[in-house]
């Protein structure tokens, strides 16, 4: 099972706010989910970012890939590579 760290999109048309979760590879991009990890809204100014680091830091050692959106969000909210 590949396991990846990715955003699922949520919110209304012209809206976009995405959570970030952990799933399946196999499964669609806003389909079935194992574990939602935090949030990230861009129509704010600045754009608001909310990851449980201890969570995403857990999941990177247990395997997960991150997608490189999501690679960029940890660095943005303070994750150690």
């Amino acid at each position: 099972m590949a396991v990846k760290i990715r955003l699922r999109r949520m919110g209304a048309k012209k809206t976009p706010f995405y959570r970030v979760v952990v799933a399946d590879s196999r499964y669609p991009r806003d389909g079935r989910f194992i574990e939602e990890i935090g949030t990230y809204n861009p129509l704010t100014e600045p754009a608001e970012i909310k990851i449980d680091l201890e969570k995403a830091n857990q999941w990177i050692a247990n395997g997960a890939q991150p997608t490189d959106t999501v690679k960029a969000l940890l660095k943005k909210a303070g994750a150690k590579d």
